[in-house]
């Protein structure tokens, strides 16, 4: 080892540096626990962006459970199968050793003795010998300074950085303060090629190049969007069934042979539970906030997923419910923090020539199957089980829009809103924006669709010049032409979902 650069502090708990041991097994050549052979696009999205050398730091954000761990881990397996040196690899976790807790400092601490105690050299020497080390932090968001201390380190050793987290706020703040160093990707539910990934179906590749937005610009993008739907009906068709009854959380269809019902509670217990009780239960400063409010207004969000009740609507119905005094700013507050979990999207009304628009955010569930399991109510929406169980077609509606708004909000870059109607502009259920161009989007989850009546709120929002708008989206609940309206094209929400 080069010992010519001053020693850092490389003191840390003997107990931690147990933890550390078992966390990476293939520092003493020990086997790994298995991992899901499986592996979710974002797998190979966050993999070439760890070979380019455009940030050292790489951040995956996403809802728990929907598989940002079992990407580190593949990761790894690859890397120490291509050569890279075992005692070069450090992965560490934040949301469960307790013996990081009382450290100053901890990134840099436990990667200080990583690199006087487990690699062959310096950070900086094994980069210059092409053995550039790689450290995996998982929920590093926990960490109060963790973007400052990655800030230093990634400044001062040439290192490559991939951490996770499952809190939207903190990783954003951390991207704001690590600019320049840090790429961020989104992880969300499965999309339905990677259902079909998941339950062994013959599927084809995301319909969106992992290369910017400006695709979502051309009219002939979506019309070859459509037409991919049509071509690949019968695996589209089947993988939204699956989506349909279960939602896309990876467990529910990594085990597709165990039965809904236990697969319900665990998501409840290891999701929506976790989140709760213990990724927010403790606000600023220490003080605790009310999980029966957070249980309350979780349960609100489900029942009003895909509307846009305002905050004294859903103040009223949660002083009813727990025979408390609850304020509407209260109410903003919580669902914002439920928010910040990524367990749900607030999608914010449209914003334009500066003026801020009055009203409530849509609410969009991360993904149906958490509804499901948390009020234990399962809504199709694939168009064969709805049209058996037609009273359910209001509510399936609601959904498809959740839906929707959920798999756009994981468009890396993608603006989004919803416009309320007022005065003379018609409601848009989401208007999607790259740049300066807007892209309006109408969701009619029915089996009819009226050409004229149904493109209403595109056609007024494309005639309007001031919107940018030469087209508009129509999702529909199967493939319906439009050709008596020029300006929308129209696709199923199962072929919208093949754009990941």
């Amino acid at each position: 080892m080069n010992t010519s650069e001053p020693a850092a502090p490389t003191s840390i708990p003997p107990e931690l540096i147990a933890d550390l041991h078992r966390l990476n097994p293939w520092w003493t050549d020990q086997p790994a626990a298995r991992i899901p052979v499986t592996r979710r696009h974002l797998a190979a999205w966050v993999r070439r962006r760890l070979d380019v050398d455009i940030a050292p730091i790489v951040a995956v954000r996403g809802p728990r459970q929907v598989g940002k761990t079992t990407i580190q881990l593949q990761l790894i397996a690859d890397l120490l199968g291509e050569g890279v040196l075992p005692t070069s690899i450090l992965r560490t976790q934040f949301d469960e050793l307790v013996s990081t807790d009382r450290l100053i400092d901890p990134i840099l601490r436990i990667a200080y003795w990583f690199e006087e105690n487990i690699a062959t050299d310096r950070f900086n020497a094994l980069d210059q010998q092409g053995h550039k080390a790689y450290l995996f932090l998982d929920e590093v968001q926990n960490l109060d300074n963790w973007s400052a201390q990655l800030k230093f380190l990634v400044d001062t050793v040439g290192v490559k950085v991939l951490v996770t987290g499952s809190s939207t706020l903190r990783i954003e703040r951390g991207r704001d303060s690590l600019a320049g160093r840090i790429h961020t990707v989104e992880a969300g539910a499965l999309s339905l090629t990677e259902i079909g990934r998941f339950r062994q179906l013959d599927h084809p590749d995301p319909f969106l190049p992992d290369n910017g937005l400006g695709h979502l610009l051309r009219k002939e993008f979506w019309q070859e969007l459509a037409e991919h739907g049509r071509s690949h009906s019968g695996f589209r068709d089947q993988a939204f069934r699956h989506f349909s009854d279960r939602g896309g959380y990876p467990i529910a269809h990594n085990r597709a042979e165990v039965d809904w019902s236990l697969l319900a509670d665990q998501l409840n217990e290891t999701v929506i539970q976790r989140v709760i009780q213990h990724d927010l239960r403790l606000g600023n400063r220490g003080r605790r906030r009310d999980a029966f409010l957070l249980e309350e207004l979780f349960r609100l969000a489900c029942r009003y997923a895909g509307l846009t009740p305002s905050y004294d609507l859903l103040a009223d119905e949660a002083r009813l419910s727990m025979g408390a005094d609850v304020g509407r700013q209260r109410v903003a507050n919580y669902l914002r923090f439920l928010a910040d979990t990524m367990l749900l999207h607030l999608i914010p009304p449209l914003e334009l020539r500066l003026k801020r628009r009055r009203g409530s955010p849509k609410l969009c569930l991360v993904d149906h199957g958490l509804r499901a399991s948390w009020l234990q109510e399962q809504i199709p929406l694939a168009p064969e089980a709805l049209a058996a169980s037609p009273e359910l077609s209001t509510m399936a509606g609601h959904i498809a829009e959740s839906t929707l708004g959920a798999t756009a909000s994981g468009i890396p870059g993608l603006g989004i809103a919803h416009q309320p109607e007022r005065g003379l502009d018609r409601e848009v259920d989401f208007v999607f924006t790259v740049g300066d161009r807007r892209l309006p989007v109408e969701v009619k989850y029915q089996r009819r669709i009226d050409p004229v009546r149904d493109t209403l709120g595109i056609r007024s929002f494309v005639e309007k010049a001031a919107n940018r708008a030469p087209f508009g989206l129509l999702i529909t609940q199967t493939d319906t032409p439009t050709e008596d309206a020029p300006h929308v094209v129209s696709m199923p929400l199962s072929t919208f979902m093949l754009l990941a």
